[in-house]
């Protein structure tokens, strides 16, 4: 199968591409690029420390933070939606202008943070010039919706104290608050910014790293090798290899396009329809983002956000993810069998020890990443920098097919990795501007008393407001800025609320990554749908029935965080058994087949004893009744099925 795939990394550069680019936006904004990953590697290894400067980790910020102003003012028009083929005087007034700001901010920042009184007239003009620019940035790069969310925050920060009830914040004078907001360390420059700068950036180079090297085909070919001898087994490698790749490359999108133009063709080619080969690696793609160990770096952001143990972090998210993948897998194969699609061809399944013998030396980044943290005990971004060099290294010496990195390739990762980089700063520094509104309005407690209002009748309502909300916010966006923009406006309302707060953590992030599925704005499933030649719509339909599960189980877990191993052994293994079934269950009624097609109504009653058997038994009066019911209405139901099948009994067309 691999020697005729395409090339991964053009087909995906190709496909990820939102314009035509003249040749010198395209080098401009890969120059710049390449700066804000050699800034964020330099400090992720203390290189400036060893040569003696004292630098603060804010400088390292704004820097990065003046580099993506620019990149978004000379690769991205003013008026959305259209190519960019040249750039107007404007724009590179305004890059210039950007970058300018920052480098004086730079430059004073010491003084401004030795001395904030005496240096409020600089702070107000570097806000008055960073806030501004920073809505614009967002407004290019993520469309309106964010953009007016942004809006309504920063114009509560001057007019809140007028609004009424609840609402009412605390006054400011707008010459401290635009100094504040610009130049402060819980605003601006806060958390959200550093963890990105920090941390993730390092990440998506690593990520970069291993699509460079041919990591993404491999997961491809290894997949093959495993599952292209069952029953749809073109499905299956698209879950396997999107789960794999996925979980290191922080973008669903990117994703579906990396390892998408090989298996959609492949599932299109062995008998499922075009909007069903869209939707399984639609659904297959983000589920990479809440799988660990990396989980898209959303693992290692969390962890710092809650200041928990990194490992408290993953051993959480791995029930909530395996069930995900169960869902997706046991699907994809009920949908082989009921349109009979059969194994892939011999001659297409590659053997599992030429695979391995080509490219078991893709296991070595994963080998060090966790070595490097649990073992080491390094910091995160040193633990991916040193992940993503090893890469560099095994690709030098082995090369997956003889083809190893070249120069050209290793200093596109720089500008590769700069460039995804950018929407996510821009947020990230939108998000702490939102922080220093929320802390110094008291706006923040004013959302959380109307949260408790909410869900002090009725805690499902705040839930189901919650998961309307993450998904609206997090469309169109990466996963780490949709996490850390959900962690910063919502989860801290649920957690003041009594939600668990690993459990309200995880509940934001899974349905800010469904927006990547849920139509209207469903990224992964149009890009999916794209290559598929698919409607998109119908894609993200057929996506959003194959990822139930992701709009179920964080209901689950928030009523009863059994799932995320908080909890008796006991009562976690009787919660995994009966949320495996479950799913299993729920599945077999959503595509309508499991011995043989299930009419209609039986369908439906699949799907209520699935769901009966996932609900928490300890989180209701009546919960053990509801999965006693759900259990044995789901032996009913298979040993009916199967003693028809037994039978010879097939469905009414009409029912199926």
């Amino acid at each position: 199968m691999s020697e005729n795939a395409p090339n991964i990394e053009e087909e995906a550069e190709n496909f990820l591409a939102e314009r035509v680019e003249s040749s010198l936006v395209s080098a401009l904004s890969l120059g710049l690029g390449a700066l804000i990953t050699i800034i964020a590697i330099t400090w992720a290894i203390d290189f400036w420390l060893n040569l003696g400067f004292t630098w603060f980790d804010e400088q390292a910020m704004v820097a990065c933070l003046g580099l993506s102003l620019a990149v978004v003012f000379i690769r991205y028009p003013a008026k959305l939606g259209t190519e960019r083929h040249a750039i107007p005087w404007y724009d590179y007034a305004l890059a210039l202008l950007g970058m300018g700001g920052t480098v004086y901010f730079v430059l004073i920042f010491d003084s401004i943070a030795e001395n904030p009184f005496a240096m409020r007239p600089k702070a107000f003009v570097i806000g008055l010039l960073l806030v501004p620019m920073v809505w614009e940035a967002l407004r290019r790069t993520a469309g309106w919706s964010l953009t007016i969310v942004f809006s309504v925050f920063v114009a509560y920060g001057f007019v809140g104290h007028l609004m009424p009830g609840m609402l009412q914040g605390v006054e400011q004078k707008n010459i401290d608050l635009i100094a504040f907001l610009g130049t402060s360390e819980v605003a601006l420059i806060g958390l959200p910014l550093k963890i990105i700068v920090l941390t993730v950036v390092l990440f998506i180079w690593m990520g970069q790293m291993l699509l460079h090297t041919g990591a993404s085909e491999w997961f491809t070919d290894l997949s093959a090798a495993m599952m292209g001898r069952s029953r749809g087994g073109s499905a299956k490698i698209a879950v396997v290899a999107s789960s794999l790749f996925g979980s290191i490359s922080g973008s669903a999108g990117s994703n579906v396009a990396s390892t998408g133009v090989i298996t959609i063709p492949l599932m299109r080619k062995s008998g499922y329809d075009a909007k069903t080969a869209g939707a399984i690696e639609a659904v297959a793609s983000p589920g990479g983002q809440i799988m660990p160990p990396i989980m898209g770096a959303a693992a290692f952001l969390m962890a710092e956000l809650l200041e928990l143990a990194y490992t408290e972090i993953i051993l959480a998210a791995l029930i909530p993810s395996l069930l995900y993948y169960l869902a997706v897998f046991v699907q994809a194969d009920l949908e082989a069998a009921k349109k009979g699609i059969a194994a892939l061809p011999k001659e297409r399944i590659p053997p599992m020890m030429r695979v391995m013998k080509e490219g078991w030396f893709f296991v070595v980044p994963y080998v060090v990443l966790i070595y490097t943290l649990f073992w080491m005990n390094m910091a995160p971004q040193q633990a991916a920098f040193w992940a993503a060099v090893s890469v560099g290294v095994v690709s030098i010496i082995f090369g997956y097919k003889k083809l190893r990195i070249t120069p050209k390739q290793f200093i596109a990762t720089f500008s590769g990795c700069g460039r995804m980089s950018v929407d996510i700063i821009i947020i990230g520094a939108m998000a702490g501007v939102i922080i220093g509104i929320l802390d110094k309005t008291g706006l923040g407690q004013a959302l959380t008393l109307i949260l408790a209002a909410i869900g002090e009748n009725n805690l499902w309502l705040l839930l189901i407001l919650t998961a309307i909300i993450s998904i609206l916010l997090g469309m169109g966006m990466p996963t780490s800025a949709i996490y850390l923009l959900l962690a910063t406006m919502i989860a801290p309302s649920l957690i003041k609320l009594g939600v668990n707060p690993i459990s309200a953590h995880l509940f934001v992030l899974y349905f800010g990554l469904m927006s990547m599925i849920t139509p209207p704005v469903a990224i992964a499933a149009f890009a999916a749908a794209s290559l598929a030649g698919a409607k998109p719509m119908e894609t993200g339909m057929t996506a959003v029935r194959l990822g139930w599960i992701a709009y179920i189980i964080p209901f689950v877990f928030v009523l009863s965080p059994n799932l995320l191993m908080q909890g008796e052994a006991v009562q976690v293994l009787t919660a995994l058994v009966l949320a495996c079934i479950g799913v299993w269950i729920a599945s077999c009624g959503f595509i309508g087949y499991l011995f043989r097609p299930i009419g209609a109504a039986f369908r439906l009653l699949f799907v209520a004893a699935g769901l009966a058997l996932l609900v928490p038994g300890d989180a209701f009066t009546y919960g053990v009744a509801i999965n006693v019911t759900g259990g044995i209405l789901a032996f009913l139901l298979i040993g009916r099925e199967y003693m028809a099948r037994r039978n010879g009994a097939v469905a009414s067309p009409i029912q199926s």
